[in-house]
């Protein structure tokens, strides 16, 4: 692995600039998505797209694919998807001995860029399937264990109007996703420039930028970058202000359930993804306040008052975010 020094993040932050100007050719608009898209490749996670159909997400994740030279699977989930059909079967097969054996067929899954599209409407046992996947790293099928492909990223999609027949992810089971993004319809000026370019002949499409070699060294460079004593008080407080016996936050009237410890682990991982990400060694304030909606937003029930209210999670994480004092943090740059 090559040291993580300032003139190596520098090339790295120019690559990865790149990478978003090659994402720009095809998706317009959307920056923030791309960027906490990013922001969960870099910190080895995963991350669940929430959004009405049509918005680009299938297009946005084969971009990605492309622009970093990964092999990209797509799945559509449907109510009748076993969990065979995700991670593969074993076939009865003739070998050149002329003995019959079992051989494993991957499924889907292994890809090192997984769309599960449409995830809740997949029955419970085949969402399980996925997600033991997407924490262990590998499959297991008839006692043997089979790794998946480095880096192994997946973004999984749902549509948060349609509910008929779909069967929602347990709150333990949309805890093991790092990120949940929210996607909206673009800006008027956004939506013309997306006619403009889906409707036209097609123009040079995104060039590969990136390898599979340099993500995994990034995401090893992650866990590096550097976090003050500061910072982690400041992280720790935050989620901490999410549960309903925190006295300190003023938000804890709309809150049934709070966020728990893995929350802040996914704070500061994505965290330190987000300071790499904008070329820098060190995490700051703004870096764990800019991950801390999408990190959490998945990890927090609301209770029945703040249904009446329609008060939602994001405008409850906003509260806790104001609410908190800020930190004085030693890496900071001093300002005069």
């Amino acid at each position: 692995m090559t040291e993580m020094t300032a003139s190596a993040l520098a090339a790295y932050a120019e690559k990865l600039s790149r990478v978003k100007a090659e994402i720009g050719k095809a998706i317009i608009g959307q920056k923030q998505v791309v960027d906490e898209v990013l922001i969960s490749l870099l910190a080895g996670g995963h991350c669940l797209l929430q959004g009405v159909p049509g918005l680009g997400k299938t297009r946005l994740l084969r971009t990605l694919a492309d622009v970093i030279s990964l092999p990209f699977g797509r799945i559509q989930f449907t109510p009748d998807l076993m969990p065979s059909d995700l991670i593969g079967t074993e076939l009865l097969t003739r070998g050149q001995d002329g003995e019959r054996r079992f051989e494993f067929q991957p499924g889907p899954v292994f890809a090192s860029m997984l769309l599960a599209d449409e995830i809740n409407r997949t029955p419970p046992k085949t969402q399980a399937a996925l997600l033991e996947a997407m924490a262990e790293r590998h499959v297991t099928f008839a006692g043997t264990s089979h790794p998946l492909p480095e880096p192994f990223f997946v973004m999984a999609t749902q549509n948060p109007l349609e509910q008929a027949g779909t069967y929602p992810l347990p709150e333990a089971q949309l805890d093991r996703f790092l990120m949940m993004i929210e996607i909206d319809y673009p800006s008027l000026e956004e939506e013309r420039d997306i006619l403009a370019l889906t409707t036209r002949e097609a123009t040079s499409a995104p060039q590969s930028v990136m390898t599979a070699d340099d993500i995994i060294e990034l995401q090893q460079w992650v866990r590096q970058v550097m976090i003050s004593d500061a910072m982690l008080d400041y992280a720790a407080r935050l989620v901490r202000s999410t549960r309903p016996s925190d006295q300190s936050s003023q938000s804890r009237q709309w809150i049934r359930w709070g966020a728990g410890p893995r929350a802040g682990q996914a704070v500061i991982m994505s965290a330190k993804a987000s300071a790499l990400l904008n070329g820098r060694l060190a995490v700051t304030q703004d870096d764990i306040a800019a991950v801390a909606i999408p990190v959490m937003r998945h990890r927090i029930i609301l209770n029945y008052a703040a249904d009446a209210e329609q008060v939602t999670v994001d405008q409850v994480l906003r509260e806790v975010i104001a609410e908190l004092p800020g930190a004085h943090d030693p890496l900071a740059p001093e300002t005069s």
